[in-house]
């Protein structure tokens, strides 16, 4: 396994709508190992989607136990995942692996409802609520070429610069 660079802003191929995945096999296995390696790696990683590592292809990854302990999914491979359902909104601060020196106050639903498929290409589908859930949108979001700056509340009042901490 390896970590993969990851894009950053304001490099023009975040922007890119990724393609469904239509082939299922040893290479991707090997891709979506590399990719939850790379998320991993980063400061408080819970999520990454593939456009972050130049793969135009429609697969996210999100991991949020490192917020939520056991109290969610656990690893979820989302490959060409769909929203089929929200509700409620609420205001959070996120931050981004592609954007590293900001972070911003996102509107997001609070309950969502998804269908996605796995490694091997089933059918799966999924609840979730809250930090999970606003952790799925953004990264679905990459999938569409969209970063969480596009949807910031207010660019100058809900954009604040990441805090650096020494060792």
């Amino acid at each position: 396994m390896a970590v993969l660079p990851i894009l950053t802003f304001p490099d023009p191929r975040l922007q890119r709508k990724a393609d469904p995945v239509s082939v299922f096999d040893d290479e991707l296995r090997r891709f979506i190992d590399d990719l939850t390696e790379t998320m991993y790696a980063g400061p408080g990683g819970v999520g990454i989607a593939a456009p972050q590592v130049d793969r135009a292809q429609r697969i996210v990854i999100v991991d949020v136990r490192p917020k939520l302990g056991d109290d969610c999914h656990g690893p979820m491979v989302l490959i060409n995942p769909e929203l089929a359902a929200w509700e409620g909104m609420a205001v959070g601060r996120e931050g981004c692996m592609s954007v590293p020196d900001f972070t911003g106050n996102v509107i997001r639903a609070e309950r969502i409802q998804l269908q996605a498929q796995d490694v091997l290409g089933r059918e799966r589908s999924y609840e979730c609520e809250g930090f999970e859930a606003r952790a799925v949108q953004h990264e679905m979001d990459h999938l569409d070429g969209l970063l969480f700056l596009d949807r910031l509340v207010s660019r100058k009042v809900d954009l604040f610069r990441r805090k650096n901490y020494r060792k």
